[in-house]
Formats: C-alpha cells, structure tokens, sequence
C-alpha cells in the first residue's frame, strides 16, 4: 500500500470511528426532532403531506423475529453499496428538485445541523452516516421553506413509491435510489432506529419538516422519505 493510500484508508477509518451510532443519535432524535427548526410555515398553501398508501410496506426481507431497525436479508438482487464519497448534488425529478449537497453534522447542542436557511435550494448530508450509495443508511436533510416562502424539499411529502431519487457524489459516480415509503412522524415520537437503522443494504432517508404548523412550536413533525440503492452508474 503506497503512502497516499495508507493516509487515505487511514482518513476514512478516522471517518467511520467518528460517526455517532444510531442507537445514541435516535435518542437524540426522540427526545425531539427538530431538523430543520426554521421554517416559517406561514403561507397560503401549506407543504403536501404524504399520502396513507405511500407508507413502507413490511419488510419482508426480514425474518418475523426481527425487531424494526435492526439488519434483515437482503434480496439477492440488491446492490452491494458503493465505495466511501461525500455526496455532492441531490435531484429528485418527480418534484423538480436539483440542489447541491453541503455536509452537516451535530451541532453544539447535539442536534443533527441543517444547511444554512437563507438559502432555500441548499440540502445537507448528515456526515455521520454513511455517504450516499454505500452499504447502511445515508441521510440527506433540507429545509421545507424559510421566511422568503418554499425552500428545496418543499415537495418531499408528494413523492410516491417508484420515484427515483438521484445523489451525485464527488468521486463522480451517481447513486440512485427508489422511493418505498413516505410517511410523517410527530417530533416527540420519532421512530430512530426504525428510520436510521441499516437494513444491510445501501439505503437513503430524505427528511424535512412536516406535520401541523404554529407560530409558537413550529412544525409537530417530520416527513422523511425511505429509498433503496438501484444502480450506482
């Protein structure tokens, strides 16, 4: 192993050690997930909401003994998963959305950070997962809308199960994945490890704000969009 890829393999071990497990992070994310805390909520005609029959069916890869969020059997077709790379471009074609992805992580009071508000064609990869295309569950987070009106995943609770989501990543290989469900969670009882835990294949979360509205606590929920690994071209 030559030198640049000793310090290669060494950054992405460094990476791997750094990411906070699920199990700690879903506690974080019950005791209220407030993604993305900013957006207004005040226009004439609120975000879509998802549709009953886009929920996730059961999943059937797993054997009936297995509590939700933990790993079940993958078909035989499923991709392996890509190589490590930061994700740089997300697009979502069902509802016109094309923005680039900029890293986020936990900020100082332990919550998962969002993309700066300001600007509203701006998603964020949550560096403390896996990146988009890899083997586990990769997590990409966007503001519903700010004070300027509709922000990037504005639209997300209108996807529906066939709908494809493509995340172009730096190393210039595009991962794309196949919507499954939709569903809305309140914040006080988010579903971590159901949301967050690896299914052992290459999986993609996409989450924004959702549910009811008030000026006083903002939005009572989160949409978040469950898609699994098709191709990585």
């Amino acid at each position: 192993m030559s030198a640049s890829e000793l310090a290669e393999w060494s950054e992405r071990e460094e990476r791997r050690r750094r990411r906070a497990p699920w199990g700690v992070l879903a506690l974080v994310l019950l005791t209220g997930m407030a993604l993305i805390r900013n957006g207004s909520g005040e226009f004439d005609v609120g975000p879509p909401q998802p549709a009953a029959a886009a929920a996730p069916a059961p999943d059937v890869r797993s054997s009936p003994s297995v509590g939700a969020g933990t790993t079940g059997t993958a078909p035989a077709s499923a991709p392996v998963g890509l190589s490590f790379s930061p994700a740089d471009r997300v697009r979502i074609p069902a509802i016109q959305v094309d923005a680039p992805v900029t890293p986020v992580g936990l900020d100082a009071d332990g919550w998962v950070g969002a993309p700066p508000p300001e600007d509203p064609n701006l998603a964020g990869w949550f560096t403390g997962a896996v990146s988009p295309g890899e083997k586990g569950t990769s997590v990409i987070v966007g503001h519903v809308d700010n004070t300027q009106g509709p922000a990037v995943f504005y639209g997300l609770g209108a996807l529906k199960k066939g709908d494809r989501i493509e995340v172009a990543r730096q190393d210039g290989r595009t991962a794309v994945f196949e919507v499954y469900g939709v569903e809305v969670f309140e914040k006080s009882k988010f579903p971590g490890d159901r949301v967050y835990g690896s299914k052992g294949t290459p999986e993609l979360r996409v989450i924004t704000c959702g549910g009811g509205f008030s000026k006083q606590n903002g939005y009572d929920g989160n949409v978040v969009v469950f898609a699994r690994l098709v191709t990585g071209a």
